[in-house]
Parts: structure tokens; C-alpha cells; sequence
């Protein structure tokens, strides 16, 4: 991580469709977040990390109370039990 960057945490994947997963990455809080949509084709060449260092300006602010505190909650889970560059 530099001083550009903000360490986020895999919070959510979700498979709606069959060729399409969404990836939401959180910031420790939980008041920012980064989606990222992969197809399955892509997820199998690159894997998935516990963590992401993303520049601030592509992060969006998370929904309501629920949904920051919901992943502040599994953003700190992941962050105990994996370093950010174990394949999850």
C-alpha cells in the first residue's frame, strides 16, 4: 500500500449470473467501497485476494448504516484471518 492508496477488504461476492460475479471490496469502516465485475473466465486466469489497494477516487461511498457497518464487520473478519494478498 502507498501513501495514494487505501487498503480495502473483500466484503461481498455475489453470482447473479452465470458468466458475471461482482466483487465489493470495503474500506476498514466500512464507509467506502470499490465493485468490481469479472466474468468467470477472467476470475479463473486471476485470482481473487483478501485485500486491494485502490486509489481514493474510484471508491464510492457505501449505502446506509446497515450495509457500512455490515462491512466494516466482514472487512475487519478478513483482515484478521488473511494477509491482503492470500487468494480467497
Amino acid at each position: 500500500m502507498s501513501d495514494d492508496t487505501v487498503r480495502c477488504w473483500l466484503v461481498d461476492r455475489i453470482s447473479r449470473d452465470e458468466n458475471l460475479v461482482t466483487l465489493v471490496y470495503a474500506t476498514p469502516d466500512g464507509d467506502r467501497q470499490l465493485t468490481k465485475q469479472l466474468s468467470f473466465r477472467l476470475l479463473s486466469r486471476k485470482p481473487t485476494t483478501a485485500a486491494v489497494d485502490v486509489d481514493p477516487e474510484k471508491l464510492e461511498p457505501t449505502g446506509d448504516d446497515e450495509e457500512r457497518e455490515r462491512y466494516a464487520t466482514q472487512a475487519q473478519t478478513m483482515a484478521d484471518s488473511h494477509d491482503p494478498d492470500d487468494e480467497v
